[in-house]
């Protein structure tokens, strides 16, 4: 589990690309205190593996669905990524629950700057916005994120001064693609209500009805 808190942003070294899948180095420091092999550390949003540590770097296997499902795949030497390590049991709980699951991707729509805070749309696809709420939480690359608007084809969120200096948000440009994971409470309800003929309809007033509501 992470937190979407970002602790550092690392610079991939070196991308091995496979039949379907590949293999990341990244350049990094702070995540590397006290991580062993096998521990998890979230790149960009997405929960990786560490198979190999050096001094100053991590490597991990992505597997071909996690190419599918997020923007790892375009990443080239050089690129910069957003890494958060696995949330101890004993820290702080500073943004919100984030598996390192990514839904899908989104597509950066402007930024546009307000005072002391930048705001980004993103568009995204109906199956992922039927997720997003205003006021909830949502993550980009990783980055756990408030959601200030939506409507039926995108999203937007507010970035402070902090958020901005210690991730690659504000790097990105109109285009570009973002990784998002929804809220997963959100998700898990939708689940539940599946046995009732829900989980594609939502619920209706006549549910609400014929349940004594």
């Amino acid at each position: 589990m992470f937190t979407g808190i970002i602790e550092e942003i690392g610079a991939v070294r070196r991308i091995e690309r496979g039949a379907k899948g590949a293999r990341l180095t990244i350049a990094a420091k702070t995540v590397l205190e006290g991580t062993r092999i096998g521990d998890s550390i979230a790149t960009n949003g997405v929960c990786l593996t560490v198979t190999d540590l050096t001094a100053d770097s991590f490597s991990a296997d992505v597997m071909a669905e996690s190419l599918r499902r997020s923007g790892l795949g375009a990443l080239q030497a050089g690129s910069p990524v957003n890494l958060e390590r696995a949330m101890p049991l004993d820290g702080r709980f500073g943004g919100h629950i984030v598996s390192g699951h990514i839904d899908g991707t989104g597509t950066l729509a402007s930024l546009r700057r307000e005072d002391n805070a930048v705001w980004l749309t993103v568009r995204a696809a109906p199956s992922l916005l039927r997720y997003i709420v205003e006021k909830g939480s949502v993550a980009i690359d990783g980055v756990s994120l408030t959601v200030a608007a939506v409507d039926g084809t995108g999203f937007s969120v507010s970035i402070i001064p902090h958020t901005g200096a210690q991730t690659i948000l504000l790097g990105k440009k109109p285009g570009d693609t973002v990784n998002l994971e929804c809220d997963v409470i959100g998700k898990y309800v939708e689940k539940l209500l599946g046995p009732y003929g829900q989980a594609q309809g939502g619920i209706t007033m006549e549910f609400l009805a014929q349940n004594g509501f």
